[in-house]
């Protein structure tokens, strides 16, 4: 019997398992930028998506950060728990990159101390636009407590990613997480990869993001390569 899609997104697919409580995700070879606007498969990317978000993951639970995350099930796949997405995208900023550029005026890698945490709408149609908490609050999107557990939580995997990323070379400029309600808390959902990061070399300053695909910098599979190899993952 084949399993039943129940959703899928622009990287990703979500399957039902037979056991209720667990879902399977799988990670897809398809890049997007700018909303959909600019789209390609590139082979690989679904495996080094996978394997990187897993490791990751797999380094927070460690670190006592609770997410939907149960395990690596092979190449392209894991398996999580089921949970109720919160429609908000929290993005947590180190460096300046990216849109805030021309939103704030400012040089590109300007360093943030502390880091900036913003709240954008999960809302294609919308463009995903940036909200503040009265916005949050007027939509009904979530409740105060709720946000100060995800600036919590967004603060602790900032900590321990920037340690991660350290040791391998690497800056942590800013990243997107998502969290999603299960049995009353908040958890850690979706993944955390170079397709939602920025990640820039030490040294010379060279994107190992989506960025390469974005603006047509090199090869993203190259890219994404260095990162699983730099954090002790296996190149196939």
């Amino acid at each position: 019997m084949e399993s039943v899609c129940l959703y899928e997104g622009k990287a990703k697919r979500i399957f039902e398992t037979e056991d209720p409580d667990v879902l399977r995700i799988a990670y897809k070879d398809d890049a997007t930028a700018f909303n959909g606007e600019k789209m390609e498969v590139l082979e690989g990317k679904g495996r080094l998506n996978n394997k990187i978000s897993s490791m990751i993951f797999e380094r927070l639970q460690e670190a006592g950060v609770e997410s939907h995350f149960i395990k690596q099930l092979s190449e392209t796949e894991q398996l999580v728990h089921p949970v109720e997405i919160v429609p908000l995208e929290v993005v947590v900023r180190n460096a300046a990159a990216g849109s805030l550029i021309k939103r704030l005026g400012v040089e590109r890698g300007k360093q943030f101390f502390p880091p900036i945490i913003e709240f954008y709408y999960k809302d294609d149609e919308l463009g995903d636009p940036l909200l503040n908490e009265a916005h949050i609050a007027a939509l009904s999107l979530a409740e105060e407590k709720e946000l100060l557990e995800m600036k919590k939580m967004a603060l602790q995997v900032n900590k321990e990613l920037i340690w991660l990323f350290e040791e391998a070379g690497i800056d942590l400029v800013d990243f997107k997480l998502e969290f999603g309600r299960r049995n009353g808390k908040i958890l850690l959902a979706d993944e955390i990869s170079p397709d939602t990061c920025r990640l820039w070399d030490k040294k010379t300053g060279e994107s190992f993001d989506k960025d390469l695909f974005r603006f047509s910098q090199g090869s993203l599979q190259e890219g994404y390569e260095m990162i699983l190899k730099r954090l002790g993952g296996q190149e196939s």
